[in-house]
C-alpha cells in the first residue's frame, strides 16, 4: 500500500480544502511551457549551430535548463520561488543571443509570467476575501439557511 502523505493523514471528515494559490498554478503553466520551448529551442540550436559550439554542451545546457524549469514549479510556494521565476526569464531571454528568435520568445514569456503573477494575487485575495465573507456569514446564520430558504430540520 502506498504511504499516505502529511496532509491526507491528518484529513478528518468534514474538514474544508485547503485552497490551491491562483498564482502558483498561473506561474507554474508558465514555467512548464516554457520548459517545452527551451527543449525545442535547444533542439533548434543544436541543428542550426552544431558546428559552432560541441553538441554535447549544446545538448546539456538546454536540457539542465528545461530541468530547472520544471523544478522550478515546485518552490512556487517558497518566499524565493517566484524570484527565482523572474531569473528563469532572464535566462529565457538572454538565450536569445544564441538564437535571436528567442529574444522576442522569451521577452513575451516574461510579459505572461508577469501577467500570471500580477492577476493571480488579484484573484488570490478576492478569494480570500471571499471565504472571509462566507465564514462570516456562516458564523451569523449557524442553522445553516441561506436568504429566502427554510431552516435545515435535524
Amino acid at each position: 500500500m502506498a504511504k499516505l502523505t502529511k496532509a491526507q493523514r491528518e484529513w478528518r471528515p468534514g474538514m474544508p480544502k485547503k485552497r490551491r494559490s491562483t498564482k502558483v498554478m498561473f506561474a507554474s503553466t508558465v514555467l512548464l511551457l516554457e520548459a517545452f520551448v527551451m527543449f525545442f529551442a535547444t533542439l533548434a540550436v543544436f541543428g542550426l549551430r552544431r558546428g559552432e559550439f560541441p553538441p554535447a554542451v549544446i545538448l546539456g545546457v538546454g536540457i539542465a535548463l528545461c530541468v530547472v524549469m520544471i523544478v522550478a514549479c515546485a518552490f512556487l510556494t517558497k518566499p524565493w520561488g517566484i524570484g527565482l521565476g523572474w531569473i528563469l526569464q532572464l535566462v529565457l531571454i538572454l538565450t536569445g543571443i544564441f538564437e535571436p528568435a528567442m529574444f522576442l520568445v522569451g521577452t513575451l514569456f516574461a510579459a505572461a509570467w508577469w501577467y500570471g503573477i500580477r492577476t493571480g494575487i488579484r484573484l488570490d485575495r478576492e478569494a480570500g476575501e471571499r471565504a472571509r465573507e462566507q465564514a462570516a456569514w456562516e458564523a451569523a446564520h449557524p442553522d445553516g439557511a441561506g436568504p429566502g430558504q427554510q431552516p435545515q430540520s435535524p
